[in-house]
């Protein structure tokens, strides 16, 4: 089964005002000013992921009613996306770049790790055992007959602290004016 995710930079359908897109799509997804400042800046933001083809194009239909554009795209490893949404023609100046599948790294720290693939480790269910398997191993044959325990409050042969000297005698000492 594929999933996708859904893909917003802050495009508008053809014909719909900035301030009733960003008004529908903050009743849409109940969010506030400072939020939609984040979905409107043009910054390609995953708005969710991990859904199938039918809920995919739920969430793209229902932004596009809102009026805004959206992508739905599949997981960088995965096929070409299913579906292009018709986007309002680009100027030359950004038709020129290269065009990044991948999350826009924030800052030069992230972006050494960009081409980084780790595994994709999961989350167990509750109560899962996490080790897949156990190794028998004999005891080894050690006689420990001769060993106790020490009573409670002794003090295991620990060294003492030596007490510090005496502070010097100083009475004899003046200052003198």
């Amino acid at each position: 089964m594929s999933q996708f995710q859904i893909i917003f930079q802050g495009q508008l359908s053809p014909g719909v005002s900035p301030v009733e897109a960003r008004q529908r799509i903050g009743q849409l997804f109940q969010v506030g000013e400072a939020q939609l400042d984040v979905l409107f800046s043009g910054r390609r933001i995953v708005i969710k992921q991990g859904l199938d083809a039918a809920a995919a194009q739920k969430y793209q239909q229902a932004i596009e009613r809102a009026g805004a554009l959206c992508q739905v795209e599949p997981p960088l490893s995965a096929a070409p996306p299913v579906s292009e949404p018709v986007s309002p023609p680009q100027p030359q100046i950004q038709a020129e770049q290269p065009i990044s599948r991948g999350p826009v790294p924030r800052d030069e720290f992230m972006a050494a790790f960009r081409d980084v693939e780790a595994p994709d480790f999961g989350i167990a269910p509750l109560g899962a055992d996490l080790q897949d398997e156990y190794n028998d191993y004999t005891a080894l044959p050690l006689d420990l007959s001769a060993l106790s325990l020490a009573p409670v409050g002794s003090d295991m042969g620990e060294m003492q602290k030596p007490e510090p000297p005496p502070a010097p005698d100083t009475s004899h000492l003046k200052l003198k004016d």
